[in-house]
């Protein structure tokens, strides 16, 4: 048996297990761990647990974070944000057309990643000369999506709360306009899309509810019969379990999902 530990390395990112070994961990004590990339400054997210895993297939909790890390830290933030600043100066100079948004260092400060967002390829041979010659360690250019600088930057969405995604969604689901569609939603573009300009995610957090509430309500255009009558249902409330009727003598009237009847050969349909 191995003593796990899920540790996080940015606010809402990813967790990952790590070996924890004989280290007596709490939730969001601070650690440092081996990486592919090297070392890693790290958040504990998931208490040790034992499972079978060989300790072999995962990486190492190296030691609880010292006063010394926590210093060594703000030192690599200040080479971030230098790195940052020089980055800058070199896309305006070369005239690149890339949005570079964030800059981040290994632990052991021997690895510098570039992260931008761009309409198309980049050759950024050039910049990376610069780069190299500036700080002289390793250099990686690395294109992202628009959702992660939003997760990156931050900031509020229409709901007036923080943004999902840089507060607690650890990875992206694909959103589709089908999502809209089933909670009855304007399909208006501004309406549903968040700051990133993509399909808010909080469409996926109540769409299998709205799929499971529909099956009791019968469907658009159906002839149906309630306490005022015969009519045809032309709007569903989905939450209020209630339905819209077009009667015979042309008024409209909603009706409770427990107060109407399908006719016997509507049934099936």
């Amino acid at each position: 048996m191995t003593k796990v530990a899920g540790v996080k390395f940015k606010t809402a990112g990813k967790i990952y297990d790590f070996n924890s070994g004989a280290f007596v961990l709490h939730i969001k004590d601070k650690v440092i761990v081996e990486t592919e990339q090297g070392l890693g400054f790290g958040e504990v997210a998931v208490l040790p647990r034992s499972v079978e895993a060989p300790a072999k297939d995962l990486k190492q909790i190296v030691r609880v974070a010292t006063q010394e890390d926590f210093n060594k830290r703000q030192e690599i933030k200040k080479l971030e944000q230098k790195a940052f600043d020089f980055c800058i100066e070199c896309i305006n100079r070369l005239g690149l057309l890339m949005n570079l948004f964030s800059v981040e260092s290994t632990f052991d400060r021997n690895k510098l990643t570039f992260f931008y967002t761009a309409d198309g390829r980049i050759d950024f041979r050039e910049l990376i000369k610069l780069l190299v010659k500036e700080f002289s360690i390793r250099i990686e250019m690395r294109q992202v999506g628009i959702r992660n600088l939003s997760k990156h930057c931050g900031g509020i969405g229409k709901c007036g709360r923080e943004l999902c995604c840089s507060s607690f969604i650890h990875s992206f689901d694909p959103v589709s306009i089908k999502m809209a569609k089933e909670q009855g939603l304007s399909l208006n573009p501004t309406k549903i899309s968040g700051v990133c300009g993509r399909l808010m995610c909080c469409l996926t957090f109540e769409n299998e509810t709205y799929k499971s509430l529909k099956k009791s309500l019968p469907k658009l255009g159906k002839i149906v019969s309630c306490p005022k009558g015969k009519g045809k249902v032309i709007r569903q409330n989905i939450l209020k379990q209630s339905i819209t009727l077009r009667l015979e003598d042309n008024t409209e009237t909603e009706a409770d999902i427990k107060e109407i009847k399908i006719p016997k050969q509507q049934d099936s349909n």
